[in-house]
């Protein structure tokens, strides 16, 4: 019998009852990295939104190693706003020892607009 090019190639079949199922799997990934909120995130929007390229990352087996790099971005980018922000308000550990609630107040907008912002630029880009 003929091999098709699937075994010419290497490819194995498995018998499930009259039909002839290839056996297929993904290629495994260098090392399982942390993913976080951030690359949780990215991957939903890849899910919803972006499709073809969560299946090809899927499939070449890069998808957990993406995921941690926009993880790493995300965080290093949303730190980077954070202290900036505080910078350009005058947010010190003065005001925090001196009215510790309108230190939190202060930082949790400063936080919400930071996540905003690498939402927009990071997480829901391509």
């Amino acid at each position: 019998m003929k091999k098709t090019i699937f075994e010419e190639m290497g490819g194995t079949y498995s018998r499930n009852g009259d039909y002839l199922i290839p056996n297929l799997t993904l290629p495994e990934e260098e090392e399982q990295r942390f993913i976080g909120v951030w690359g949780q995130k990215h991957l939903q929007y890849l899910k919803e939104y972006r499709k073809m390229v969560y299946l090809k990352m899927l499939t070449s087996g890069r998808l957990n190693g993406y995921l941690a790099d926009i993880e790493k971005q995300a965080q290093e980018r949303f730190e980077r706003i954070v202290e900036q922000m505080k910078k350009a308000q005058g947010i010190t550990e003065q005001l925090k020892v001196e009215n510790a609630l309108e230190w939190i107040g202060r930082m949790n907008n400063i936080q919400v607009c930071a996540r905003e912002i690498v939402d927009k630029e990071i997480i829901y880009q391509e």
